[in-house]
């Protein structure tokens, strides 16, 4: 117990510290922005974000992995804070936390196993597009000094690592972030900084239970906005453990993570902070800054607030230049460059699918809506080609007087139609039979149109006789087919 824990939380300091503390520098700009969207006050993001990273470091599935406040959740705050208020938002909190508890005890992570690779690398593309988009309005309509900066922060963070000795002992963001704030604190340029953003807190958190009636009609305000942050929170989670396990060659606990989520969430609620979840920017952040362990979050969360509460003179002189050029580090770093390449290796519909979980994430800015497109279109794809490996081949046996169809493949949904029109209804022989021992259903459908074959055979006056069910399909055909029961088979056909 002792060895995993240390392994767990102390076998990487110096470099979880490290990593920690860039990524709560990382961290103010992003809460107080996604504050701002949701319709709060920059408090509101901080404290979440500070409430979150400390509690998944301890109930998390996935270590060195980042949760906080973040913009996916934010975008479905606002109708809720605009018409109800911000405490029928913490209500909504709690209750999303509560819903991402029974997920994980569901073990609905293991619905994970259906989102395809090509979906997970279009989250990846999507998320680096949109986390370099967001810098945008930041390089936008702004003085030279913006872009030196930037440009000068963007060469530090890839030209210190190639020092040596220090270069692969400290963060090289860690070294841009205090530098350029060095470089604006000494010169005085006129360019934004995070004291631009909002104002920091000046307290620390306290418990503060939403004073909203406990009864039916609140469960009806705030369950459609929790719902949506559940799935929106637990999806972006799972997707970001699964790209932090890619990163890191380890792999997550991700229903641990759904309960963690669920806690944490439930803490940020209690200290009033909106819902959050993982970020993959921070994250990533993390990681190619040395933190691998649940001690890089929790220090991330402690070190958010400390730098808000009682650093806030110097933290609000950091220039959003610096912060700038970390994103954009950490969007070429999320792009998965090879995947361009792989266009012309991979199948056009993996391609599809790719390309369109990213069009359709950048488009709607939600990454629910993008996943689900990509989940879609990639089983849409799976269904057409395991639908097209059927054969159906006849030959004629005691001399003409009976034909044996032999059937090879999966019959479903998508290849029933194919399967009902392999045979030939009017030939005239005594006995058809069909020989299934290669073949396997797999739904209604495709019972259905077996009993729309053996039907049709017998209104000509054949006989039919099945033969080589395996168990599986024998067990669904006895429990569904009807073409035995003179009622249901009057029903089935009807018209036909």
């Amino acid at each position: 117990m002792y060895e995993k824990m240390k392994l767990s939380w102390f076998s990487n300091l110096k470099g979880d510290t490290l990593a920690g503390i860039v990524v709560a520098l990382a961290l103010i700009p992003e809460a107080i922005a996604f504050s701002i969207i949701a319709g709060v006050d920059p408090k509101v993001g901080l404290y979440a974000s500070f409430a979150i990273c400390v509690i998944i470091a301890f109930t998390g599935g996935r270590s060195g992995m980042v949760s906080a406040a973040t913009g996916a959740m934010a975008l479905l705050m606002i109708t809720l804070v605009k018409e109800h208020g911000l405490e029928y938002l913490l209500a909504a909190t709690l209750l999303t936390g509560v819903l991402q508890i029974i997920a994980g005890y569901l073990r609905l992570a293991e619905l994970m196993r259906f989102v395809s690779r090509s979906v997970v690398t279009g989250f990846v593309n999507a998320l680096a597009i949109l986390i370099f988009m967001a810098q945008l309005p930041e390089l936008t309509g702004v003085t030279w000094h913006v872009y030196a900066m930037t440009l000068a922060g963007l060469a530090i963070i890839y030209g210190f690592p190639l020092v040596p000795v220090i270069g692969k002992t400290i963060p090289s963001p860690l070294v841009c972030i205090v530098v350029l704030t060095a470089v604006y604190m000494m010169t005085g340029m006129e360019i934004r900084s995070v004291g631009d953003m909002g104002e920091l807190p000046d307290s620390l958190p306290v418990f503060l239970w939403p004073e909203v009636p406990l009864n039916l009609e609140t469960l009806t305000i705030i369950f459609p906005t929790a719902l949506m942050l559940t799935v929106v929170g637990l999806l972006e989670s799972m997707m970001t453990a699964t790209i932090i396990d890619d990163l890191t060659d380890t792999r997550s606990d991700k229903n641990r993570e759904c309960k963690g989520q669920g806690i944490a969430n439930i803490g940020a609620g209690l200290l009033g902070g909106m819902a959050g979840c993982a970020m993959i920017g921070q994250s990533v952040i993390n990681i190619k800054s040395g933190g691998r362990r649940r001690m890089s979050t929790l220090i991330a969360g402690v070190s958010l607030l400390l730098m808000v509460v009682f650093l806030a003179d110097w933290v609000s002189q950091i220039p959003m230049a610096a912060l700038v050029a970390v994103m954009i580090m950490v969007a070429i770093g999320t792009f998965s460059w090879s995947s361009i390449k792989d266009l012309k290796k991979h199948p056009m519909s993996t391609n599809f699918v790719m390309v369109a979980t990213v069009v359709v994430t950048v488009g709607t800015h939600n990454l629910a809506i993008g996943v689900f497109v990509g989940v879609l279109l990639a089983a849409m794809f799976f269904a057409n080609k395991v639908g097209n490996i059927l054969y159906i081949g006849s030959e004629e046996a005691d001399e003409g007087s009976r034909r044996i169809y032999r059937v090879v493949g999966q019959v479903f949904f998508a290849s029933s139609e194919r399967f009902g029109e392999a045979f030939d209804f009017k030939e005239t022989v005594e006995k058809v039979t069909i020989d299934l021992s290669r073949a396997h259903f797999w739904d209604i459908t495709a019972v259905q149109t077996l009993d729309r074959v053996v039907i049709k055979f017998r209104r000509e006056g054949t006989e039919v006789e099945m033969i080589g069910l395996n168990e599986a399909s024998a067990t669904i055909v006895d429990r569904y087919a009807v073409h035995d029961d003179p009622e249901a088979v009057e029903k089935l056909m009807g018209g036909h």
